[in-house]
C-alpha cells in the first residue's frame, strides 16, 4: 500500500525537529521578555483586503494562499503578521497603553518555490515596538536582534545586521532627479539587486524608466559606506546600539531596502557573512499601516524571523543543543516481570512526586533490552525493581553512561537520583 506524502512546501516534525523549534521558541521568549516585550497572536485567516493595500503586489498576487469562503469573500492564510499587528491596534487604539511592547511565534504560510532554507509553511518570529518615532527605538529592535544572535551562540563574525533607511535613500532618489511616481519602482529595483544577473539588473533598470547617468549614480551611492553620515536618524540609530555594546553585530548597507510597501524609515536585515543563505531576519519602522487599516496614525518598528534559516545557520556553526530527540524523561523505571509492574508504577509516581521526569517501560520484557531502550533514548538512569528488591525496601539504580549500579533505600531513592542527574551536563 502506498504510504501518503505530506503537502509540498510543509514540514512533518519528528521529536529531533520538534526539539529544535521548542528550543528557538524559549530562545525567542527569553529575549523578548527580557527586554519587556508581552507575548500576543493574531488569527491564522485573515481577509484578502488587510493584504492587499500595503504588502506588495507579489505578496498579496503570487505568494499568498487565497480561497473564498461559503459567503464569497476572499480569505488568506497569513503569508506575515504585521498587517494583523496594525489592525488588533486600530480595533482597541485608544484602550491599549503605549509604547506597545508586543511579540509573537507561530505558523504562516506562503505559495513559494520550495528550496533549501523556505518551505511554503513555516514558523515565525514577529517582534514589534508601537508608539515611539525616535530612532532608540529603531535601535532597540537591532538590539533584540543581535541578544539574540549573542544568546544561541552566533558571533559578528558569523552574522551582521545590515541597517539603512528609507528617508536617506529618498532623499538620494530626489537628488538625482526621480520622481516620487517612479520611486517604489527604484525600491523593487534595489531589492532584487542581489537576485538578478548584472544585465538583468541594468537591463530592469531601463525598463523602469532610469537614465543611465541616473542608474550610474545610485550604483555609486549603493556602493558608498559612509552615506549613513548624512543621516541624522542613522547616526542616533547606530550610537544607540553602541552604547548597548552590540554594535560589532551591526553596519550600514545602502542596498538594504526591503521589499513590502509599508516600510517607511529605518530597514534592517540579517545576514550569514558567509552568503550562503538568504535574509535570517528582516524589519523596520512603518509609520502608517495602523492608520492605513482604519486607525488614528501611529508609528511602529519591528521585525520578523523564520525558523527555517535561522536553523540552518545556527546548524552550520554548531550552536543548536545537543541530545536533540532525547526522551525528556532522564529516569526509566524497569519492568522486572508482570507482578512486578504495580510496585513500578508507584515508584514511578513517588518518584514524579519528588520533581523527577520519569517514564515507566510500557511491559515485561528482558532487562537488556529495556536498558537498551533507555540508552538509545538518552536517559541517564535505569531502576530496577525485582522481588528481592521490593522485599528489602530497596531499588537498584543502573548508571545508563557508566554502567555501574549500586542499591539504595527506595525512599532515598529519588535523593540519590538528583545527584546522579546533576552531574549531566544539561541540554
Amino acid at each position: 500500500m502506498k504510504v501518503i506524502q505530506s503537502i509540498k512546501g510543509t514540514r512533518d516534525f519528528y521529536p529531533e525537529e520538534m526539539a529544535v523549534r521548542t528550543w528557538l521558541y524559549d530562545k525567542v521568549r527569553q529575549v523578548s521578555t527580557a527586554f519587556g516585550y508581552q507575548e500576543y497572536d493574531a488569527p491564522f485567516l485573515e481577509t484578502l483586503e488587510l493584504y492587499a493595500a500595503k504588502s506588495g503586489e507579489e505578496l498579496v498576487k503570487e505568494q499568498s494562499f487565497v480561497f473564498p469562503d461559503r459567503g464569497g469573500d476572499l480569505i488568506t492564510l497569513r503569508p506575515e503578521l504585521t498587517p494583523s499587528l496594525a489592525r488588533m491596534v486600530a480595533q482597541r487604539q485608544h484602550g491599549l497603553t503605549y509604547p506597545l511592547r508586543w511579540w509573537s511565534w507561530g505558523p504562516f504560510w506562503r505559495y513559494e518555490k520550495p528550496q533549501k532554507g523556505r518551505t511554503r509553511e513555516f514558523f515565525q518570529w514577529n517582534i514589534d515596538l508601537i508608539g515611539p518615532q525616535n530612532p532608540e527605538s529603531d535601535a532597540e529592535l537591532i538590539a533584540i536582534a543581535a541578544t539574540f544572535f549573542k544568546e544561541t551562540g552566533l558571533t559578528p563574525d558569523q552574522v551582521q545586521i545590515l541597517v539603512n533607511d528609507r528617508r536617506l535613500m529618498d532623499a538620494q532618489f530626489a537628488a538625482l532627479g526621480i520622481p516620487e511616481s517612479q520611486r517604489p519602482g527604484v525600491l523593487r529595483l534595489i531589492d532584487r539587486r542581489d537576485k538578478m544577473s548584472p544585465q538583468a539588473w541594468a537591463d530592469y533598470a531601463q525598463e523602469i524608466g532610469l537614465t543611465e547617468a541616473q542608474f550610474a549614480s545610485l550604483k555609486d551611492r549603493l556602493n558608498d559606506q559612509e552615506l549613513w553620515r548624512q543621516s541624522a536618524e542613522l547616526q542616533r540609530t547606530f550610537a544607540a546600539v553602541d552604547a548597548m555594546g552590540l554594535g560589532a553585530y551591526v553596519r550600514f548597507a545602502p542596498h538594504i531596502i526591503r521589499g513590502l510597501l509599508y516600510y517607511t524609515g529605518t530597514v534592517f536585515e540579517a545576514w550569514d557573512t558567509k552568503g550562503e543563505f538568504r535574509a535570517i531576519l528582516g524589519g523596520g519602522r512603518y509609520d502608517n499601516l495602523v492608520g492605513d487599516v482604519g486607525g488614528d496614525p501611529l508609528p511602529g518598528v519591528g521585525f520578523a524571523m523564520g525558523d527555517l534559516v535561522i536553523s540552518l545557520v545556527l546548524e552550520k556553526y554548531g550552536c543548536l543543543p545537543e541530545g536533540r530527540g532525547a526522551s525528556p524523561a532522564p529516569v526509566l523505571v524497569t519492568v522486572f516481570d508482570e507482578n512486578s509492574l504495580p510496585a513500578s508504577l508507584a515508584l514511578a509516581a513517588r518518584l514524579r512526586e519528588r520533581g523527577l521526569q520519569v517514564a515507566v517501560y510500557p511491559e515485561a520484557v528482558k532487562l537488556g533490552r529495556q536498558f537498551k531502550y533507555g540508552d538509545r533514548m538518552g536517559m541517564r538512569a535505569a531502576l530496577v525493581l525485582g522481588p528481592d528488591e521490593q522485599a528489602r525496601g530497596v531499588v537498584a539504580i543502573k548508571d545508563l553512561r557508566s554502567g555501574e549500579q549500586f542499591t539504595v533505600p527506595q525512599e532515598e531513592a529519588a535523593e540519590s537520583l538528583q545527584k546522579l542527574l546533576a552531574q549531566q551536563k544539561p541540554l
